[in-house]
């Protein structure tokens, strides 16, 4: 895996391929067994990364990441203010395209295996109920990186995701999509997910 598409990652294996499988959501009731999952998810498609290519990693975790995300609250709080002035095609459209881009966005980025590790360090709950789970990434060829999920709901999904334990994705994402939303309404940034989504898998 390279080290600076990871440090990209702030807001899509197995080992063997199918230990790692998503349970039923029912199962999933503690939200460092989300994490964990997830994490032993990624580390199965590091290790396999080469036979699987960018296509076979992004099969692999779309169904780990279909349960272990809320992929729909993560487009509604990456559009911010501009949510409520799309209409229900439009939500949508930019949901299954904002999904579709995130998996790929992870199969792309975790492209091989150098003996990392993931260690969580520890949890805290948040005063409106949601859980903060703090990880570490640790490399052989540099300082660990230090992950933490956000998550909420029952069964607990991830929310954000925090580089360095401060940087939120989805912060970074909602400046991002209002620009390409004033350039040209939800259309545009639908056109510019999908056109990024084609690119990685194709790399």
């Amino acid at each position: 895996m390279h080290t600076r598409r990871l440090l990209l990652l702030a807001p899509a294996l197995l080992a063997p391929a199918l230990a790692a499988l998503p349970r039923p959501a029912s199962a999933q009731s503690a939200p460092t067994e989300v994490v964990e999952r997830f994490h032993a998810a990624l580390l199965g498609v590091m290790r396999n990364a080469q036979r699987l290519g960018i296509r076979g990693r992004n099969e692999q975790l779309t169904p780990v990441m279909d349960q272990v995300f809320d992929l729909s609250a993560m487009t509604r709080i990456a559009a911010g203010a501009n949510w409520a002035n799309l209409s229900p095609d439009q939500r949508n459209t930019l949901t299954d395209a904002f999904r579709r881009w995130s998996i790929a966005t992870y199969a792309s980025r975790f492209d091989g295996y150098s003996g990392e590790s993931f260690q969580t360090v520890g949890t805290q709950t948040l005063a409106n109920g949601d859980t903060l789970v703090r990880t570490r990434l640790n490399r052989t060829d540099g300082d660990p990186v230090v992950l933490s999920y956000l998550l909420r709901g029952q069964p607990p999904r991830v929310v954000d995701v925090y580089l360095t334990g401060t940087i939120s994705e989805l912060a970074s994402r909602r400046s991002e999509f209002a620009t390409l939303i004033r350039e040209g309404g939800a259309p545009r940034l639908i056109q510019e997910l999908q056109s990024r989504t084609s690119r990685l898998l194709a790399a």
